[in-house]
C-alpha cells in the first residue's frame, strides 16, 4: 500500500473527514477540499495532526459544526462559541409584569432602608431602565407615586394580618416606648403559634407616635386601641412590657380581674350625678388584657443586686480597684486611636466595651479582659500608662465572670423569639439557681456569691415561681414536662393541677381541641354519649403525655386537652425583647438625616420593614 493511500485512509477515519475531500498526500503534508466553503477550497495539514482543518470549521462553519452529531464539547473544549451562549442568555431573560416591577423596586426600598428619594435617583433609574418590562413600560415614578403605592402595599399587608389573626385562638403581644429625636414612639408585636405546624409566628403591630407625657391612662388608652385595630382584644392571653411603673399601673388599673366579671350580674342599681360624671374623666371604659413583666429586664436588676453587695461587703475594695482598672483600659481604648491600634496589635482582638443598658455586655467585656493572660494585660497597661492588675483582682475577676456566666446564657435563652416559649421561663430558672450553687466549691474570694445570686432570683420572681400560668406553660411543654421539678411533693401538685385544668376546659377550648383531631366517621358520631369525656379520660391523657417520648411540639397533637391548654399559655413570650428589635429598625430608619419623616410614613416603613412583606410575597 502506498504513503498516499495510507495517507487517506487515517484521514477518513477523522469524525470531521466527512466534510472535506482527500487530494493527495506530500511528504508529510495532506491536501484535502472543504466541501462547505464556495468554490474549491484547498486546506493543508500535517499527516499525524488535524489541528488546521479542525481550526478551519471552528472558525468559518461553526454553525454547520455544533449541528453536527459527532461533535461534542469534552472532546473539543474551544468549539464552544462565546457569540452561541451569548444569543442562548440573551433568550432566557423573561420579561416580569408592570405589578412585579413596582414590588421589586418597593422590596428594595424598604428592605435596604433606603429614602424615598432614591427612586428619583439617576443611577438608580439607569439600573431600572434595563429591566425588561412586558408592555410598554410605564413610566417611572416619582417619589410622591411611589409614596401611594407603599401606601396601597401597607393597607394589603394589614388586611392579610388581620386574615391570619382571624383564624388564630391565641395571640400574645408586647409592648415598650421608645424615644428617638425628641419624639416617643409605641411599639407593639404580636406572636402566636400555629396550631396545626407548631411554628412560632410573630408580627409587628405599631410603631405609632405617642404625644405627651407617657402617663399610664395614655400608655393603656394606646394599647387598647392597637388591640381593637386588629380584633385581638378577646384573642390576646398576655401582654409582656418592661418593669416601667407606667406600664404596671396601666395594667393594674384598667385589667379586668374575674372578681369584676363575678359581680356586674349582682351589681344594685345606684343613682349617681350626671354632672359629675360627665365633667370627669372616667376610668375603666376599657381593658387590658393581662400583664406579663419582662423576664430578661428583671434577670438584669439581678446585676444590680450583686453589684450592691460587693459595694457594701468585705470585697467592696477589690471590687473596686479591679472593675475601674478595667474601665480605664476601656476608655482608653474607646478615645484613642493609637491605644486601640495597640490592642489590636498586641492582641490581635479588640476590647469590648459594655452597655449600660445591656449587663450582658459588662460580663462580656470582663471576660475578654480575662481571657488575656495577666503578663501580657499588664505589659499593655504600661503603655497606657494605667496600674497593672494583681494578681488578687485578676483572680477576683476569674471567678466574678465564672460565677454570673449561667446567668448570661440564661439572659440569652429568654431574649429569643423563634423558640421561645412562656414555659421555658420557670425551668430555666430552676437551672441556673442550681448551676450557680455548684460553682462555690471552685470559687476563693467571691464563695458567697452564688447564695447572693440565688436569693436575688427568688426575690425577683417570688410571684412567679408559683405562678400557675407558668407551672402549667411549663409542663405542657414536651422538652420539660415534669423533668425540672425536683421535689416529688411538687411533682405531684403539679400533675394534679395540670388533670384539673384539663376538667375546666370550656366547650370552646374542647371544641378547639377536637378540630384537630382525626376526622371521625358520622357513626361514631351518632354513637357519642356524655360520659366519654370523662374524669377517667382526663386523668389518662394527663398520664399518657407525661410517659410520652420525644421532645418536640407535635407530640401534642397526640393529645387534644393538653394541646389546647399549651397553646394558651405558651403563645406569650418571656421577654419583651421582640419590641426592642422593633425599634432598633427604627433607628435604622429614622436617621438624623431623614428626621423630617413624618410618623406615620415612618411607621408604615418600619411595620413593613419588621413584617418582611415584600420578601414574603416574592417567596411566595
Amino acid at each position: 500500500m502506498s504513503d498516499s493511500a495510507e495517507a487517506s485512509g487515517c484521514f477518513k477515519k477523522w469524525k470531521y473527514s466527512h466534510h472535506f475531500s482527500f487530494l493527495k498526500q506530500a511528504d508529510k503534508n495532506i491536501t484535502v477540499l472543504c466541501k462547505l466553503c464556495p468554490g474549491e477550497k484547498k486546506l493543508s495539514a500535517a499527516v499525524n495532526s488535524t489541528s488546521n482543518l479542525l481550526k478551519h470549521l471552528t472558525r468559518q462553519h461553526r454553525r454547520t459544526l455544533l449541528s453536527d452529531p459527532c461533535s461534542s464539547s469534552t472532546d473539543n473544549p474551544a468549539a464552544t462559541p462565546a457569540k452561541q451562549a451569548k444569543l442562548d442568555f440573551t433568550l432566557a431573560v423573561q420579561k416580569v409584569s408592570e405589578g412585579e416591577f413596582k414590588k421589586m423596586i418597593a422590596g428594595y426600598i424598604v428592605e435596604e432602608m433606603l429614602p424615598l428619594r432614591t427612586v428619583e435617583s439617576p443611577s438608580f433609574r439607569c439600573i431600572l431602565n434595563k429591566i425588561p418590562v412586558c408592555g410598554k413600560k410605564a413610566a417611572l415614578p416619582d417619589r410622591k407615586t411611589f409614596s401611594t403605592y407603599l401606601d396601597e402595599c401597607y393597607a394589603d399587608m394589614e388586611m392579610e394580618l388581620k386574615g391570619k389573626f382571624e383564624s388564630l385562638q391565641y395571640i400574645s403581644t408586647t409592648a415598650d416606648i421608645w424615644t428617638s429625636h425628641n419624639k416617643s414612639f409605641l411599639g407593639m408585636t404580636a406572636h402566636w403559634i400555629d396550631p396545626s405546624t407548631f411554628v412560632r409566628g410573630h408580627a409587628a403591630l405599631a410603631c405609632k407616635r405617642v404625644r405627651g407625657r407617657h402617663t399610664y391612662d395614655v400608655i393603656g388608652n394606646e394599647i387598647e386601641q392597637v388591640h381593637s385595630a386588629y380584633g385581638l382584644n378577646s384573642k390576646v392571653t398576655a401582654t409582656v412590657t418592661d418593669n416601667g411603673s407606667n406600664f404596671i399601673k396601666a395594667f393594674r388599673m384598667f385589667q379586668k380581674s374575674d372578681s369584676d366579671e363575678e359581680s356586674e350580674e349582682d351589681e344594685e342599681v345606684t343613682f349617681t350625678d350626671v354632672e359629675q360624671t360627665l365633667s370627669t374623666e372616667s376610668e375603666g371604659q376599657f381593658s387590658l388584657p393581662p400583664h406579663l413583666r419582662c423576664a430578661s429586664h428583671t434577670l438584669n436588676l439581678i446585676f444590680h443586686d450583686v453589684e450592691k453587695w460587693l459595694q457594701a461587703n468585705e470585697s467592696k475594695f477589690i471590687y473596686r480597684s479591679a472593675t475601674s482598672k478595667c474601665s480605664a483600659m476601656w476608655t482608653k481604648a474607646n478615645r484613642s486611636s493609637v491605644a486601640s491600634e495597640l490592642v489590636d496589635n498586641f492582641f490581635k482582638k479588640k476590647l469590648i466595651v459594655p452597655i449600660s443598658t445591656r449587663w450582658n455586655s459588662f460580663h462580656d467585656a470582663l471576660s475578654r479582659i480575662t481571657d488575656i493572660p495577666l503578663t501580657e494585660l499588664n505589659t499593655v497597661c504600661t503603655q497606657f500608662g494605667i496600674k497593672c492588675f494583681t494578681d488578687r483582682e485578676y483572680l477576683f475577676l476569674k471567678e466574678y465572670c465564672i460565677v454570673l456566666k449561667p446567668l448570661t446564657v440564661a439572659l440569652d435563652i429568654l431574649q429569643g423569639e423563634e423558640n421561645c416559649y412562656f414555659g421555658i421561663l420557670l425551668p430555666t430558672l430552676e437551672i441556673l439557681m442550681s448551676r450557680t450553687l455548684a460553682l462555690r466549691d471552685e470559687l476563693k474570694l467571691t464563695a458567697s456569691l452564688p447564695d447572693v445570686i440565688v436569693k436575688a432570683i427568688k426575690v425577683r420572681f417570688s410571684s412567679m415561681m408559683d405562678n400557675k400560668e407558668a407551672l402549667l406553660a411549663a409542663v405542657t411543654l414536651p422538652k420539660f414536662k415534669l423533668r425540672w421539678i425536683r421535689e416529688e411533693e411538687k411533682k405531684g401538685m403539679v400533675r394534679a393541677m395540670l388533670t384539673t385544668e384539663c376538667h375546666g376546659l370550656s366547650l370552646e377550648d374542647q371544641q378547639h381541641a377536637q378540630d384537630h383531631k382525626k376526622p371521625a366517621d358520622s357513626t361514631d358520631d351518632f354513637f357519642s354519649f356524655e360520659d366519654d369525656d370523662c374524669t377517667y379520660s382526663a386523668e389518662t391523657e394527663v398520664m399518657e403525655y407525661l410517659k410520652s417520648a420525644g421532645s418536640e411540639l407535635g407530640v401534642l397533637s397526640q393529645f387534644p386537652r393538653i394541646k389546647a391548654i399549651s397553646l394558651r399559655h405558651n403563645t406569650a413570650t418571656p421577654s419583651s425583647a421582640p419590641v426592642e428589635r422593633l425599634f432598633s429598625l427604627g433607628n435604622l430608619v429614622l436617621t438624623p438625616r431623614r428626621n423630617r419623616l413624618s410618623s406615620e410614613r415612618f411607621e408604615r416603613l418600619t411595620l413593613m420593614r419588621y413584617n418582611h412583606f415584600f420578601k414574603n410575597k416574592a417567596a411566595k
